[in-house]
């Protein structure tokens, strides 16, 4: 089973709005409400491929038990813990020209008990998975190094953990060495304190992840596709051009093809193949954290590969 935890979850609510600008009204009837967070809409992808997944975090209010309905309906199995917060809400307005412009509440604030309770049933519920993937910032109240500590636990009992965060989260989680890491070049530019202006200088950045031990190093390069990194290979990694819908949610999608293809056993070129297409996938749909299975399909045989020594 795959295990997934989204510390600070949300009800994510897209406005669909003609020629949206700062500072007037908009009406509009195009509109929708999905349980969001990360580490959730990986969840959502995975749930779609039929693979066993698990959720897991901090859930709150009515917004936390919208939150749960949501899950329920789509028969996904969770076990959050429920806290006396609000779990938060996010906002993305989509314009006609193609932009989004995203409001993103920072989330509740966790106390000393609930994070005891959560570490309690983190460590219970890694025995029942194979795979962890952590995604997503951290609300208030929490240790900046948790991700830190959720993957010595997971380490300890050699399961294998994708993290998909960024800042100070993510600088004390790679200490840890997560099995798969997936920053973009500006998340890379703030790890190595370094600007990235060039191929060459993404690899001279990652140099330290691969010698700290990190497996696999996934840089994302949005529509240009990512460039990856693993036992002393970079792969290339071009995606189609495809009609794009919405790209909120595309690298959570772009996860959940990772753990996806651990759990099934695919070797490194066949797990790019299928993550890339998600993550694609993804950016054709409405819809945050939602793929269409015969589009993956399409878009897999389209994915290019280009592997290379470093």
């Amino acid at each position: 089973m795959i295990l997934t935890i989204t510390l600070n979850p949300s009800i994510d609510r897209r406005y669909d709005v003609k020629d949206f600008e700062k500072g007037k009204i908009f009406r509009t009837n195009e509109y929708q409400y999905t349980a969001g967070g990360k580490g959730i809409n990986v969840t959502k992808v995975i749930n779609t491929f039929g693979d066993p997944v698990l959720a897991t975090g901090f859930l709150g209010g009515r917004n936390g038990t919208y939150i749960i309905d949501k899950l329920a309906k789509m028969n996904i199995e969770n076990d959050f813990i429920f806290i006396n917060g609000e779990t938060r809400s996010c906002i993305n307005i989509a314009s006609s020209d193609g932009s989004n412009t995203e409001i993103l509440e920072s989330g509740p604030t966790i106390d000393e008990e609930e994070l005891n309770k959560f570490y309690q049933l983190y460590d219970s519920l890694l025995d029942k998975c194979n795979i962890i993937c952590a995604s997503g910032s951290l609300p208030d109240g929490l240790p900046v190094d948790i991700y830190n500590e959720l993957i010595k636990r997971a380490n300890k009992k050699e399961k294998k953990f994708i993290l998909d965060t960024s800042g100070k989260p993510l600088a004390k989680g790679i200490i840890e060495r997560p099995y798969l890491i997936k920053p973009n070049k500006e998340e890379l530019s703030k790890l190595i304190g370094r600007n990235i202006n060039s191929e060459e200088d993404i690899i001279r950045g990652v140099k330290g992840f691969i010698e700290n031990g990190i497996e696999v190093i996934c840089i994302s390069l949005g529509d240009k596709g990512a460039l990856v990194f693993n036992n002393g290979y970079m792969y290339r990694v071009d995606i189609p051009k495809v009609e794009v819908m919405n790209t909120v949610g595309s690298g959570d999608s772009m996860v959940a093809g990772f753990a996806v293809s651990l759990l099934r056993g695919y070797d490194l070129e066949s797990m790019l193949r299928l993550s890339s297409a998600c993550g694609t996938a993804n950016a054709m749909e409405l819809e945050t954290g939602k793929v269409d299975l015969d589009n993956v399909d399409k878009l897999i045989n389209m994915i290019k590969i280009e592997k290379i020594k470093i």
